[in-house]
């Protein structure tokens, strides 16, 4: 998939902006807090509807307006021409959001995700490696969703089975029959889940594997796992584990295993990578991690995703930056999108023989084409 084009318009700290790019290299340089994350930022909703940074959408329309539009033109891997556009809009009390594909409105926004394939790498990222297990969680759920609509609709009714199992525990509901309804709907998601998840990790660890030792050069021994709340083979296994803590959660108020507590456990010799990892080593992980999930996405879709990449030289020593510059211009990695605010970096990934890249400036919301 190639962005050819994205337009905004009172999108957050940029009024306007109708920037062409380059199908292979685009790059945005300059200083902290002028605009390039949101540029970043722009691309991602168009692919998940969303921000990438978690925020409320209201915070993606531009202070002091009431709306933002945000557009792009497409080509796919088959030779597809797409055109996407996403409205936010705010009367105060109310959001509304509207996407739309070559000017036909998706019914649900669900059906969007995954036909527009993106990985994006930023600093925010580092709460993968050193937050919560909701972090890493989130991580899984979000990258499965573009693989496989079927994922996406079993996580979908599971969070929704989860919340009403807490507010019946909440509320002190004690019919033995609702309780049963309610968990069996979250066994049979839970299943696919679970089974989805530790697939996906068996074959996508190795590929980290191969991206970390090309990062480190081969310094450090790092691994990637799956870690479940509880393991179960079967439905019945995950309604024992259910019944057993069934009490304390009424106690407690809230459902204390399932598939909701997963984590995935990134570990550095035999320690946790968050507690005895430096700042090169786990932006080292984060983002072997990151291009190992490129790669298997470009591998299980019919799409090249899109690469981002947001500063992400910062905490990395000459060697290692040296490597991830190597990776990301080898010609598998299609179209590239990264901002800096060093000039040199984004100078040397040009230099890796890049002969059709575009370079923009950006300046207090404004882009400004440089070069090409």
């Amino acid at each position: 998939m190639i962005a050819k084009s994205l337009r905004l318009h009172q999108f957050k700290n940029i009024p306007s902006a109708n920037c062409e790019f380059s199908p292979r290299l685009n790059c945005f340089f300059g200083n902290n807090g002028m605009g390039k994350t949101n540029l970043l930022d722009a691309l991602y909703y168009l692919s998940f509807t969303k921000s990438h940074l978690n925020i409320n959408d209201s915070l993606a329309i531009q202070s002091g307006t009431d709306m933002t539009i945000v557009g792009g033109a497409y080509l796919s891997d088959i030779g597809n021409d797409e055109e996407i556009a996403l409205s936010l809009k705010s009367d105060g009390a109310r959001m509304s959001k509207t996407l739309k594909r070559n000017g036909k409105s998706y019914q649900a926004f669900k059906e969007h995700i995954g036909q527009f394939p993106l990985i994006i790498i930023t600093p925010q990222d580092s709460q993968l490696i050193i937050g919560s297990p909701e972090e890493r969680r989130r991580f899984l759920d979000q990258f499965l969703s573009q693989r496989s609509m079927d994922y996406m609709d079993a996580l979908m009714q599971y969070k929704g089975f989860l919340a009403h199992r807490n507010a019946a525990l909440k509320n002190g509901t004690s019919d033995p029959l609702t309780l049963e309804y309610i968990e069996a709907g979250m066994a049979a998601s839970a299943s696919l889940i679970s089974r989805t998840r530790r697939e996906f990790i068996e074959t996508f660890a190795p590929l980290f594997d191969k991206y970390y030792e090309a990062i480190s050069g081969g310094m450090d021994n790092v691994s990637l796992g799956y870690d479940p709340s509880i393991s179960f083979d079967s439905e019945s296994d995950f309604l024992d584990a259910l019944n057993a803590v069934r009490e304390k959660d009424r106690i407690l108020g809230y459902t204390t295993v399932g598939v909701h507590r997963d984590d995935i456990s990134m570990k550095l010799g035999e320690e946790l990578i968050r507690k005895v990892g430096s700042q090169g080593q786990c932006k080292s992980f984060l983002i072997a991690l990151k291009l190992a999930q490129f790669v298997h996405l470009k591998e299980k879709t019919e799409e090249r995703p899109m690469l981002l990449l947001d500063d992400i030289f910062d905490k990395l020593d000459a060697e290692r930056m040296e490597r991830i510059i190597n990776l990301v211009s080898e010609e598998n990695f299609g179209q590239i999108f990264v901002t800096d605010t060093n000039r040199k970096h984004l100078d040397e990934i040009i230099d890796r023989k890049y002969d059709d890249y575009r370079l923009f400036a950006v300046d207090n919301g404004e882009v400004m084409l440089e070069k090409y």
